[in-house]
């Protein structure tokens, strides 16, 4: 049966997994248990070290998928199943960071992420790795001694290194997978020593072990940005009691509370200030540089550091639900979205280490047996082959740059929700942008009240009225100017939104509208002195609406939303990478092409939410398309596009179907996911270009006989610390001000690595 769909009886399952803590240790369990019957919608993440399944317990039980993943040297714990009060207990979150897993035997797993703080000699393969070391040094120095007692040291430093690679190379032979980078290094170590090659093995299994402890300290590296974020919201907080204030801890925070921030403290949930001003330094969660003002009504973010004033706000979400929560939660799904290149690299090296085998027994027996050469040099050739072509480095390389490149993002405010999404923001060919809090600050204010038949102070006392409830940025601009005026607006029912069009409501027991001009015009006769004063409110870059009932126009209003200060800038930049830009928009075509011509981009205006979807696909037939928007109306058309980008302040809607997020709310920030796209992949073909090369180059000094075991397994080594340290450069990644390093082992240097 297909592993992919179960039948069904499948629950979701979420483990941790200890051990699971690598790119290769991934690759591992997703395919043991995407080969199990019975299973589905496998996602896991080696910075949490979390596999999520569908399970279906009459084809595959429980115990059987946790016996798996024992075999393969990790430990599971059940974090969630369907029916969590039957859960097995699992160790607290925080507690998973800080396991040694030194006092733990994976059965093979040599390579561990420590805790932070935590030295590289402290763990488990680092211990390994100076044990295998010291033998290799005693060995190699009793050869000048007791030549027969050197052969013993090497052979039990052999044996010591090779023997938990053994183990989880058996294990994974059992479980589908015989041909595993441990099997390649087990043969290629044993058959050293049975050929009278025992130094060079000892040398061989010594230095894979440091390519292990390299592979975990990167791995390290990685997930410590996601600690870093984690530990940004802080565990306690000051709860308002009556007059007074409250130590409480911070997750125990409920929504409509209200908690007091001093300066110097960090915002302990997501919620609005209530009373007070102050300066709100929200880097460490958005990745803006400068402090921002922010006063009562005004939203903050768990983990904002206050600067000045005491600040009273409004709890707004739990602390599961907050924005570091979220932001972890993307960070974490964006791992199980695999770059169509992670794809290809995946599918390639189940066909490349089988391969790799072959070749080697046809180099190692052929000669001999055909040929009449003699053994001895071409059983050393074939061994040197096996480690030629272990595929370490390849298949590190698509996943290391793609975690540095979301981590990187991520710091900078920009939320990228998968390998697939970052590989393709930077090969769109066009970006489609909303206008009303897009483009524009979404901060829109009233300019023009206009009377037709009744007062401007009765037109916006009835437009309030209707408005009253919508989030929308240019209903809130009415409510608001009723408000600052003094202007009690009346209760109204059965509010409506008409998508596209406007929003109906019934006022003082009769139906009145909020359209557009021309859905206005369409059915009622506009007096031509107020059109004509609407047309020229238009002209200016104001957005236009009529007040209305079924039957007669009561008057109007004008607004405007200023342009957001990076907007220009932004689209020029677009333009310079080769990236068209066009701004999609509800508002009439007059408001459209005043903020386009001021900003440089194409317009297409008064659309529909399907006109948009139309207008996407048409796009769509000249090469990839990003759509960027924030409101409820841009959803449909943040999942029609290749990419879906949210402005930060949008709505949970647009967020949730978006691919990726920008915190910041800045329209250059765009340019920077594109940007950081491009450097991410050229970073990804720089490191799958070396790894095939150097496997090219040793191939053929080995089959001229050139290359021995120790160079072999140095060069594999080798080539695994430096696209590693190629795709970690990306962690130091700084948007558009980022500067070019040079690049690793005389590769030439590029604006894109």
């Amino acid at each position: 049966m297909d592993p992919a769909s179960p039948t069904s009886g499948a629950a979701p399952l979420v483990y941790f997994v200890d051990g699971m803590d690598c790119a290769s240790c991934v690759q591992k369990v997703e395919g043991m248990v995407n080969r199990l019957p019975g299973t589905a919608g496998v996602k896991t993440s080696f910075a949490k070290q979390t596999l999520k399944l569908e399970l279906d317990e009459q084809q595959t039980p429980r115990a059987v998928l946790e016996k798996n993943l024992k075999a393969l040297g990790y430990t599971p714990s059940v974090l969630e199943t369907a029916q969590s009060t039957q859960s097995r207990a699992a160790p607290p979150h925080e507690d998973h960071g800080g396991h040694d897993h030194a006092e733990e035997d994976h059965a093979g797993h040599v390579h561990e992420v420590l805790p932070a703080g935590t030295p590289w000699y402290a763990g488990k393969q680092g211990k390994l790795v100076i044990f295998s070391g010291v033998l290799l040094a005693l060995a190699w120095g009793f050869g000048f001694i007791e030549p027969g007692l050197s052969v013993s040291g090497y052979v039990a430093a052999t044996v010591l290194g090779v023997w938990p690679l053994a183990k989880q190379a058996w294990a994974s032979a059992r479980l589908g997978d015989p041909f595993s980078i441990n099997m390649l290094v087990s043969l290629a170590a044993i058959g050293a020593v049975l050929i009278g090659q025992a130094a060079e093995g000892a040398v061989v299994v010594f230095f894979f072990a440091i390519g292990e402890l390299l592979e975990g300290v990167a791995a390290g590296r990685a997930r410590a940005g996601i600690q870093a974020l984690a530990a940004l919201a802080p565990k306690t907080a000051l709860l308002v009691e009556g007059s007074g204030t409250r130590e409480v801890p911070a997750d125990s925070l409920q929504i409509g509370q209200t908690v007091q921030v001093r300066p110097g403290g960090r915002v302990p949930a997501d919620g609005t200030i209530t009373a007070g001003t102050s300066s709100l330094d929200d880097s460490p969660v958005t990745g803006e540089s400068m402090p921002v003002t922010k006063t009562v009504g005004d939203s903050v973010f768990a983990g904002s550091i206050n600067t000045d004033g005491v600040l009273s706000i409004q709890v707004d979400r739990a602390a599961t639900d907050n924005t570091i929560a979220r932001i972890i939660e993307l960070v974490e799904e964006a791992e199980g979205s695999k770059a169509a290149t992670a794809r290809f690299i995946d599918r390639f090296s189940r066909y490349y280490t089988p391969g790799v085998v072959l070749v080697s027994a046809l180099v190692a027996l052929v000669p001999p047996l055909l040929f009449g050469a003699q053994w001895y040099p071409w059983l050393y050739k074939g061994i040197t082959l096996l480690l030629i072509g272990c595929p370490c480095a390849l298949v590190l390389s698509v996943p290391a740059a793609i975690t540095s490149g979301i981590s990187a993002g991520t710091r900078r405010g920009l939320l990228i929700k998968g390998g697939a999404a970052l590989e393709t923001i930077g090969t769109v060919k066009t970006v489609a942008f909303d206008k009303t809090g897009t483009l524009t600050a979404g901060k829109p204010r009233v300019t023009d009240v206009l009377g037709a038949g009744v007062s401007e102070g009765e037109v916006l006392r009835l437009a309030a009225a209707v408005e009253a409830g919508s989030s929308h940025p240019l209903a809130q601009a009415i409510t608001k100017e009723a408000a600052a005026k003094n202007v009690t607006a009346p209760a109204s029912q059965d509010a409506k939104a008409i998508a596209g069009k406007g929003i109906s409501a019934t006022v003082e027991g009769r139906t009145l509208f909020i359209s557009s001009p021309q859905h206005a015009a369409s059915t009622l006769n506009v007096a031509p002195d107020l059109q004509s004063k609407l047309t020229a409110l238009e002209e200016q870059g104001k957005t236009a609406v009529v007040l209305h009932s079924a039957d007669e126009i009561l008057g109007g209003l004008a607004i405007r939303d200023e342009p957001r200060a990076d907007a220009r800038a932004a689209i020029a930049r677009l333009k310079s990478m080769g990236v068209n830009t066009v701004m999609l928009t509800g508002d009439n075509a007059r408001t459209g092409r005043a903020i386009a011509s001021g900003l440089g981009l194409e317009v297409q205006a008064e659309l529909l939410p399907e006109d948009k979807l139309r207008l996407i696909s048409e796009l769509k037939k000249s090469g990839g398309v990003a759509m960027v928007g924030d409101g409820i109306n841009d959803a449909p058309a943040l999942a029609q596009a290749d990419v879906g980008i949210a402005m930060g302040g949008g709505t949970d809607v647009a967020l949730e179907t978006a691919d990726a997020a920008l915190l910041r709310g800045r329209v250059g920030d765009v340019a920077d996911l594109v940007q950081l796209s491009r450097d991410t992949m050229s970073n990804i073909k720089w490191n799958i270009a070396f790894a095939l090369g150097l496997k090219a180059i040793f191939l053929v000094t080995t089959l001229l006989g050139y290359t021995n075991l120790w160079m072999a397994i140095l060069a594999d080594t080798g080539a695994t610390a430096i696209v590693t340290a190629n795709a970690l450069r990306l962690l130091g990644w700084n948007g558009g001000s980022v500067k070019k390093a040079p690049a690793p082992s005389g590769l030439p240097a590029s604006g894109s690595v």
